[in-house]
């Protein structure tokens, strides 16, 4: 089987075979750290970011969208890329130009230059995690693969965990400019190691000429015209705007063209028939699940400690790092040692159940929690990250066709972007509608001249009377309707954990479905 991987991922070489193929997948793997710190770095960075630019907060979640969707254009079509003009081509001169963008964005202050060069940014950006996977098994011995993806699973937690300290760090000591200028550092070292490590390769004609144009587009603008919908619906109202009717009508209109146009060609680029193994299908879904769940980390706890304790980046840095990092890090090479060694469905277990534990903790929530309150939660999202995502990896590989290889990296792509982005997009909108929902209710036990109501206010005023009588009174109502507000606001993230509870049980159920993967180099 792992012939086969190999003979399903095709480049030709020519010339000096690499001596250095470690350095390749070191390559490949710093890809996939940057774009995680940037895409964690920029949305917790936003609000320093328009402060910087001197953008509004229209301006500031259009360049948001315009750095991040980009990716899911190009994304998709990586993999393929790299089996046709190798992977020097697709990551060396990329990476340079990334590298010379970033140091330019922090002079620019004319909003049509930021947003072009973001939409550049972006695009380049989107090709660093894509070709991880292929390169692993074509660079790697097999004993090391588990622990190649390992490390690639293991940067999308740290990085969300992680970046909200690194912000604070560079916002306190360096400035703001260095949400950029740390790739002006990164990404040449990512071109120079894929330049010495990775084969020099002829480009494959064959596959050149049986290129599915047509579908790389069609996928590539649909699925980039429903990030635009998910990314700024809950600013623009959903379907009450337009513009959000408009782009989810279009790239639904571009997704079911995709799916023809697979049907019709002589070479599908991607047909569905790639992912329409069994316990792949059923894998995926565990994935879409997980993205949902894993929310209670990288949504519900930093916005809670954000918007209701009022803490500061800096705590809320220390707190993730300490809680969440660190067990991650500590679990990372046991979860390794144990996919050598078990079925990665056990561990898939254990993961949903950490997450699922985690949920259950936060259904105690109160307005009274600090950043200290969550450290139990925390350790176990940290495990269960590791723990769920590494075996979703191995055991979608495991199961899928290797012959049909690039074809299954498309659709990774797409759930790794705009799965994520979805998930997001409903926490939000969960939370805003929640909140609105528990302040209405909350509010019809405090309404005008009922008994409680006038013996909170008249207490509050009598330890405001200092202020004279009138504006005791009124500041009093206004810290009422604030606690009112809080409490509404506690509540919404009781039901969002709960939400994130029953995701994790739903995929748990799931996973009792899926059958035990055929031995190969990934499962034994």
């Amino acid at each position: 089987m792992a012939e086969i991987f190999r003979l399903a991922l095709p480049v030709r070489s020519t010339g000096r075979e690499t001596h250095h193929p470690i350095l390749a997948v070191c390559a490949v793997l710093l890809g996939p750290f940057m774009v995680g710190f940037h895409s964690r770095l920029f949305g917790i960075g936003l609000v320093d970011l328009r402060g910087a630019f001197g953008l509004g907060f229209d301006e500031g979640a259009w360049l948001s969208t315009l750095a991040t969707a980009p990716q899911i254009v190009f994304a998709p079509a990586v993999a393929w890329l790299a089996a046709v003009f190798g992977i020097r081509r697709v990551m060396v001169v990329p990476a340079l130009i990334y590298a010379f963008v970033s140091l330019l964005i922090p002079f620019t202050r004319d909003f049509t230059v930021l947003a072009g060069l973001h939409v550049l940014h972006g695009t380049l950006l989107g090709i660093f995690v894509p070709a991880t996977l292929m390169i692993i098994f074509r660079n790697l011995p097999i004993k090391w693969w588990i622990s190649a993806i390992a490390i690639y699973a293991f940067r999308g937690a740290f990085t969300v965990n992680s970046g909200t300290a690194l912000l604070d760090f560079y916002v306190q000591h360096f400035g703001w400019q260095y949400l950029y200028w740390q790739d002006v550092v990164l990404a040449p070292l990512l071109a120079y190691l894929a330049f010495k490590g990775a084969p020099r390769e002829n480009i494959n004609m064959d596959l050149l000429r049986r290129a599915d144009w047509g579908g790389m587009f069609f996928l590539g603008v649909g699925m980039a015209l429903l990030f635009i919908a998910v990314d700024q619906g809950n600013r623009l109202d959903w379907f009450e705007n337009g513009l959000i009717v408009s782009t989810t009508a279009g790239g639904l209109l571009l997704i079911a063209v995709f799916f023809i146009n697979e049907m019709l060609v002589e070479h599908p680029w991607a047909s569905i028939g790639s992912i329409g193994a069994r316990n792949v299908v059923l894998l995926l879904s565990i994935a879409l699940l997980y993205m949902m769940s894993s929310m209670s980390n990288s949504a519900l706890v930093p916005n809670y400690l954000t918007a209701v304790a009022g803490l500061r980046p800096e705590q809320i840095g220390v707190t993730l790092v300490t809680w969440v990092c660190i067990p991650l890090m500590l679990m990372t090479p046991l979860a390794v040692w144990a996919m050598h060694r078990t079925d990665g469905r056990y561990l898939l277990f254990i993961g949903l159940c950490c997450f699922a534990g985690a949920a259950l903790i936060g259904t105690g929530l109160s307005p009274d929690w600090n950043g200290e309150s969550f450290r139990t939660m925390a350790v176990l999202q940290g495990a269960g990250h590791i723990l769920t995502f590494l075996p979703i990896i191995v055991l979608t590989v495991a199961n899928g066709d290797p012959k049909k290889a690039i074809a299954v990296a498309a659709y990774i792509q797409v759930i790794r972007l705009l799965g994520t982005q979805t998930a997001q997009a409903l926490m939000t909108t969960y939370l805003r509608k929640g909140e609105q929902l528990h302040s209405y209710l909350t509010g019809l036990n405090l309404e005008r001249g009922s008994e409680a109501s006038v013996a909170v206010i008249s207490a509050l005023a009598n330890t405001m009377a200092g202020a004279g009588s009138a504006a005791a009174q009124s500041r009093a109502t206004a810290v009422l309707a604030q606690q009112v507000q809080k409490q509404a606001n506690v509540l919404s993230y009781i039901d969002a954990f709960w939400l994130t509870f029953f995701c994790a049980v739903g995929a748990l159920i799931i996973l009792a479905f899926v059958t035990k993967a055929p031995k190969g180099p990934l499962a034994g």
